[in-house]
């Protein structure tokens, strides 16, 4: 990554090596007791530990990276993600991995909880909204086993002022979702920086001011710092990266300086050819943001082979949502086709390099139970999402899981979704607020997609009363039948994530 200069956060001139040091001071270790040496996994099998000490966990979050932009994935020719497609041949990768709510801070909600966003407070972006700081989470489950739980760049979960400007930077310790060791992060890093200058906060609440190095590239060298320091307790780290996403002030997608030249005329996926937009403009530097985003994944993955921490630390990729390009709606996100809720979710490590694709549907909410699995932590039953490692190592895991996930949507509408292994299926209240209210009692059909005929989501079924032998149909029941049976499963869904049974009106028209 970049050998530039960093400030020194007094506003003295020193190196970055020097810099990165002195943001650092604060880290401490404690060794693990006896009790803590071995390890087994839920299901009795024990991990693949070479000093017996439990796995580290690396959680690397990228922002508005589409899953079908992962070239291991099939879907994308470009070969810009040769370190994503490596780990997922040595590892494990969810091929239909769909985020619970597509905005950006109710995802990491649902993604560091394991329940969904209005269970969590987050059910919007703040200000208005604040997680639930009596929830459980990933940081603070694995600290109470011994870890340390340490995070690094956009955090985008804590509460913010009515104006709007308060609570932008800062995070103050209890609103750190468990993250109590190492804190070098921005709340919503995105309005205190730019690609090439900006700050982050210490866990003291004192600026880390970059300049002349690319954010990722700056995030990416402060976790390799982490990684390079002596652990005698087991760690959780979070890289958690603001690109792909747009700069807001500008409206545009800022890759590295060259970057944008050197993807000029990019392949384009096909969901996004059928319609106007400007994403002709927009691709070029969303395709260069990608590539540093894979090119920060391996450093971090060859930093963990250099310090001899590869044999014992799982490493799991993922994006809080995708980017239909405002394709959809007026915005990126916020709404359910693939290019919205279809997100990477990558993981390799100890008990998990087995290179292997699995195509059933999980969810954000299974993230933080599958990883607790992993390390041998039993997850609240309060947790809604549930351990996908029966998929991975366990034939009969395939036949027990429930391959569907529930979408929540606010902002760009009052809306709730289930996304199955063939159908998206989606209602809305058009009465409702999507900043106001977070949720609605009453419903109507909006969207229904065929996925195994139509994955691009061009045909909306819904309301539609064709026979089943016509071509965009591959199924052998009415499709009033199929909407029924959708709708009946979404409201189930919703009384599993806390909310009242609401009416759904079938739709009466073709769209």
């Amino acid at each position: 990554m970049s050998k530039q200069k960093a400030n020194d956060p007094a506003g003295k001139s020193s190196s970055r090596r020097d810099f990165l040091k002195k943001s650092f001071a604060a880290a401490v270790s404690v060794p693990l007791s006896a009790g803590e040496a071995a390890v087994q996994d839920a299901h009795g099998q024990p991990q693949e530990s070479p000093n017996l000490k439990p796995p580290n966990i690396v959680i690397i979050i990228a922002d508005q990276f589409r899953g079908d932009f992962v070239g291991a994935n099939g879907r994308n020719p470009m070969g810009v993600t040769p370190n994503l497609d490596a780990m997922a041949e040595r590892g494990v990768t969810m091929q239909n991995a769909v985020t619970n709510q597509p905005l950006c801070s109710p995802s990491r909600a649902c993604l560091f909880t394991g329940r969904y966003a209005t269970e969590t407070g987050m059910w919007k972006l703040p200000p208005g909204v604040e997680l639930d700081r009596s929830l459980p989470t990933l940081a603070s489950i694995l600290r109470s086993h011994g870890y340390t739980a340490n995070y690094i760049g956009k955090w985008h979960l804590a509460p913010i002022g009515p104006d709007g400007k308060t609570g932008l930077g800062f995070v103050e310790p209890k609103n750190r979702g468990g993250f109590l060791d190492l804190w070098q992060a921005s709340n919503v890093i995105e309005l205190t920086s730019h690609p090439y200058e900006g700050a982050i906060w210490d866990g003291d609440g004192k600026p880390m001011h970059f300049k002349d190095v690319y954010r990722v590239d700056y995030l990416t060298d402060l976790a390799v710092y982490f990684l390079k320091q002596r652990h005698d307790k087991p760690f959780l780290l979070v890289l958690s990266q603001l690109e792909p996403h747009f700069q807001n002030d500008v409206n545009a997608f800022l890759p590295p300086r060259g970057y944008t030249e050197r993807y000029q005329n990019p392949f384009a996926p096909e969901d996004l050819r059928f319609f106007p937009g400007d994403w002709q403009a927009q691709l070029p530097g969303y395709y260069g943001d990608i590539k540093r985003i894979d090119e920060s994944v391996g450093t971090v993955l060859k930093t963990l082979a250099e310090e001899n921490l590869e044999d014992n630390t799982i490493v799991l990729f993922i994006s809080d949502h995708g980017c239909h390009f405002r394709t959809r709606n007026t915005e990126y996100k916020r709404s359910p086709h693939e290019s919205s809720i279809h997100i990477p979710l990558i993981v390799q490590g100890p008990g998990l390099n087995l290179s292997r694709k699995v195509g059933e549907v999980v969810s954000m909410v299974d993230v933080t139970p599958t990883l607790l699995d992993a390390v041998g932590i039993r997850a609240p039953a309060s947790m809604k999402g549930q351990s996908f490692l029966p998929l991975i190592r366990q034939p009969k895991g395939y036949a027990n899981w429930r391959s569907e996930a529930f979408v929540q949507i606010s902002a760009s509408m009052v809306a709730r979704a289930l996304r199955t292994d063939q159908w998206t299926y989606c209602v809305v209240d058009p009465s409702a607020n999507g900043d106001r209210d977070y949720h609605s009692t009453h419903y109507q059909e909006y969207q229904m997609y065929n996925l195994a005929t139509d994955r691009h989501q061009l045909l909306n079924l819904a309301g539609r009363k064709d026979p089943p032998h016509l071509v965009h149909y591959g199924g052998d029941r009415p499709l009033p039948e199929v909407a029924a049976h959708l709708r009946e499963r979404l409201i189930a869904r919703m009384v599993e994530a806390g909310e009242e049974a609401p009416q759904i009106d079938p739709a009466r028209f073709y769209p």
